[in-house]
């Protein structure tokens, strides 16, 4: 299984590193990623194996939500099937 991580705030040093480790903490692997920095803007996507997590999901998300909110970023993790499901016509 995977989801879809999406961070999105003002750029500030170590982002990638501080989320990237939270993932691996918690046993989800980064499969993709992508990001931009539009002027102070820093945006960025991930794609992540859920499979080996080490908590449920559903604590996962809320761990990532805090991280953001700690950083003073928006992160949001959404299931890949609900991700998929949202973007079909």
């Amino acid at each position: 299984m995977k989801a879809v991580i999406t961070v999105t705030g003002r750029d500030s040093l170590g982002i990638i590193a501080k989320v990237s480790t939270a993932c691996a903490n918690y046993g989800a692997n980064i499969i993709d990623i992508s990001q931009s920095v539009l002027k102070e803007y820093f945006a960025m996507f991930m794609l992540v194996d859920i499979d080996r997590l080490t908590i449920p999901f559903t604590e996962f998300v809320d761990k990532m939500t805090e991280l953001g909110r700690e950083m003073g970023l928006e992160i949001h993790t959404m299931h890949e099937d609900i991700f998929n499901s949202m973007h079909r016509i």
